[in-house]
Order: structure tokens, then sequence, then C-alpha cells
């Protein structure tokens, strides 16, 4: 699928006109940046080309329709023309103002609807694999193993993990936003939208989060109430969990390239696959709309389609 032409590549011809005015009303009053500037410039020569000519106010609907239809044919991505779509837009809605239109060209054009794409997710033996690989029993080693008990286990988004305190701590200095609770076995976060949920954690993390508080003691030294820290002391970073991720699973051989979001997809379609519960799903990923879950139902009619293949007698492959 293509994309825009990079918008540094310089229009063939200078701005002029009415495209002229607006790029400089961008600059000087609205203060786009120069990247910003060099979006609008290209997406405008595109028009000011499709006119072959014509004055850009005597554009119809159909025009841009044929556009985007054209470059929808030669494989220009759907963001890509929507991009450009808002770009036209805007244009002409700053024309309107200063000239007179029967109507905005582009204010009914819809770009082409994006294509889904589906949440990745290990199979159940590469979740295994990572969860089960060897370990070297330093305190590192402990944490990085408990954290990617945690991520499959109760299915955390990045943000919600590097956000938990060791217990729930409500004082002038410090009030947790998520904590872990070993005695009822969960976690509490505050995830989008503000909006807190528990979340069960298995025997596997349990296990695995007391093996790293039992150590967690060498670490304390800045923070004392993130569950999990850095050498230094300091709360980890989203950036360092995600590289410890991915560094993780390649030194368990895992083929994709896995980080946070994979195992709390790994957690949903795994969750999805033995039960078939969609709410329950929903409720334990924290998403307000059920729509948002629905995708998992496609991940699952995935694996259901392989079983299928390999299993059905009128599906297998002759030898």
């Amino acid at each position: 699928m293509k994309t825009a032409a990079a918008p540094d590549e310089v229009p063939k011809e200078a701005p002029t006109g009415a495209i002229a005015e607006y790029l400089a009303m961008l600059e000087h009053q609205r203060h786009l940046s120069e990247h910003t500037l060099r979006g609008y410039t290209h997406e405008l020569a595109e028009l000011r080309a499709l006119a072959k000519g014509r004055p850009l106010e005597s554009l119809v609907a159909a025009d841009i329709r044929g556009a985007v239809v054209r470059s929808h044919a030669a494989g220009l991505s759907s963001r890509s023309i929507a991009h450009r779509l808002s770009a036209w837009r805007a244009f002409y809605r700053w024309l309107a103002e200063r000239i007179d239109m029967p109507a905005n060209p582009v204010a009914t054009v819809r770009a082409p609807k994006r294509e889904k794409t589906l949440p990745k997710a290990l199979s159940v033996d590469d979740a295994m694999a990572l969860m089960d690989a060897p370990q070297s029993g330093t305190a590192e080693a402990l944490r990085d193993h408990a954290i990617l008990e945690l991520f499959y286990s109760s299915g955390l988004r990045l943000a919600e993990l590097v956000g938990l305190d060791v217990y729930f701590v409500d004082t002038k200095e410090h009030k947790s936003a998520g904590w872990l609770d070993l005695v009822h076995g969960e976690v509490t976060v505050l995830g989008k939208g503000n909006r807190r949920r528990s979340v069960p954690v298995g025997r596997k993390a349990i296990d695995a989060l007391r093996a790293w508080i039992d150590v967690r003691g060498e670490f304390v030294k800045l923070d004392p109430h993130a569950l999990f820290l850095s050498v230094r002391g300091n709360r980890m970073s989203p950036g360092v969990v995600r590289e410890r991720v991915k560094r993780l699973a390649l030194k368990a051989g895992i083929p994709s390239n896995v980080h946070p979001h994979v195992l709390r997809h790994s957690f949903a379609t795994h969750v999805l696959q033995s039960s078939g519960d969609l709410r329950a799903v929903q409720e334990l990923l924290g998403h307000a709309s059920i729509t948002a879950t629905q995708v998992y139902t496609s991940l699952d009619f995935q694996h259901l389609a392989r079983v299928y293949d390999s299993a059905h007698p009128r599906a297998k492959k002759r030898d």
C-alpha cells in the first residue's frame, strides 16, 4: 500500500494565487511548522494538478471523488487519502470566506475505509516458551520474569503496569494510581478515561511477583512505592520495560516482534478462545465499549479456521 509522497519533495511549480495566499496565512498567522507546511504545499499542488488549469472554485464533488478513486486504485493508502482530503477541505473553507462559492467540493467526500488490522498475538506455545524460558536467578531476572507473567496473566496496558505500586498508598506525598494486592490475588489499575478496574492475577504470576518482591529491597533507593524499579531505584519507564520484553522474547527464540501490547493481545485472545465470554474479556481489558473487544472474535475465528483446516476430513490438503 502506497503512502503519500514525502512532504520534503518540492512541488514542480511554486504556489501561486489563492494557494500561495493560503500557505502564507498558515505560516504567518497559524505558525505551522516547516514540516506541516511542506505537507500542505504538496497536497495543494496535487489539487492544482487535478484542476488542470481550471479555477479551483470550479471543481465539484465529482472531481474530488474521481481523484479519490484514482488514488486508491493506484495504491495510495486510506490514511494518506484522508490526509489529502483534510488539507483540501480546510483550503476550501478558507477560500469560501473570500469568494462566492456554491459549495465546498470536498465537504461530502470521504476517504475509503481503512482496512482493520488485527492485533498480533502469540500462539499458546510461544507464550508458554516465553514464560518458561530459563532465568539467571539475579534480581533483575526475577523482576523481568514477574513483568512478563503479570502482562500475560492480567492483560495490563504498559502504562498501567509501570504505574503500579507494591501496595496501596494514600498520603500527602503520594497517592497510588494502581497497586498490587497479593492477599486477594489482584491488581487495581487506572486505565484509559480514568476508569479504575481490578483484575485477577494468576498463580504463576503471583509466584513470580513474590520472588521479585523478596529481592526488591535491593533496588529501593529513590522511589519506595513503585512495584517495578530500575537498578537506579527509579520507577521503571515504559521505554525500558518495552526494551526488556523485546530482549527476553528474542532470547527465548520467539520469532515475532514481541512488545507489551502483544502480551495484552495474547492474554485477551487466549482467554476468549478458552471461555468464549466476550463481555468478561471486555471487563478484564478495561474497554469502555464492547466494539473495541470484538476484534478478538476475528482472531478467535482465525484460530478456529486453522483447527478446522487441520482436522476436518473435507478440509485437509491431500498429500
